[in-house]
This record gives structure tokens, sequence and C-alpha cells, in this order.
């Protein structure tokens, strides 16, 4: 509270309590810790301070991820591309886990794998995929952000 008081803003681009809830675990021994130890809780306040650090880094890379999406869709807004095509490359931005392979983009896409590698190609010429090294049934692509 006295962060967000000293801020002088209703708007954070961080979120403590997100942090908080993903080291849960570290959070309550910690605090239990502070709870059961002397008056002195300058390990509780360091613990804290490195938590709104990751807040902070975490904002920053949720941040970059955004600016690189809009960077990226800025550049092929004014190009026709399909619904399979902006459905698959969201995806492939939002954390998509694992090598973008044709089979996946086919599962993803709800189509053929035909469709899938003219949907790929198509990206190819336009810059928008690349084929990452390799080649042959394992062969991956990823996007172009840059």
């Amino acid at each position: 509270m006295a962060l967000a008081r000293g801020e002088n803003s209703s708007q954070r681009s961080y979120s403590m309590s997100a942090q908080i809830r993903a080291e849960r675990d570290d959070y309550y021994n910690t605090l239990e810790r502070a709870q059961k130890s002397s008056v002195d809780i300058t390990f509780w306040q360091e613990w804290f301070l490195a938590c709104l650090g990751r807040a902070i880094a975490n904002a920053h890379d949720n941040l970059d991820d955004a600016l690189r999406k809009a960077r990226f869709w800025e550049r092929y807004s004014r190009q026709a591309l399909n619904e399979r095509q902006i459905k698959v490359l969201n995806r492939v931005m939002d954390n998509f886990e694992g090598k973008l392979t044709s089979s996946k983009w086919a599962k993803i896409a709800r189509c053929s794998q035909d469709t899938a590698g003219r949907d790929i190609n198509d990206l190819i010429k336009r810059g928008a995929l690349q084929k990452a090294p390799g080649g042959g049934r394992s062969t991956s692509y990823s996007i172009v952000l840059g």
C-alpha cells in the first residue's frame, strides 16, 4: 500500500499480487519466519524488495513482448493474411511451446497438411516466417520479428 501511495498514480505496469502468487510458497515461508522471529524483519524487507524487482522485470518482459507483437502486426497490417495465418501467428507469439511445424500448424488451424504448407510458404515469401536449420520431416519455422 505504501508503494501504491508513494507513486501518486492509480495505474501500475507491474503486479505485486501476481508475483507473490507465483512465489506463494516462498512468500508464506518468509512471512512465517518473520512472524516467529525477533523484531528484526530485515530479511522480510529484502525478500519483498527482491520480489518487487522481479515483478518489475516481468512487467518489462511483458511490455517487450507486446511491443514486438505490435511491431510485427504493424508491418503486416496492409497485407491480406487469411484467418488461419493470423490465428497461428498469434498463437506462436503468445508463448507457444515447442517448435512450429507444418503438422502443428494444421492442427492449430484445423486444416489439411497441404493447406498448412501453402500458408507457411506464403508467409516465408512475405518474410514473416523463416525455416529453421535442418529439414525433412522435422522442418520447423519461426516468426521473423525484427
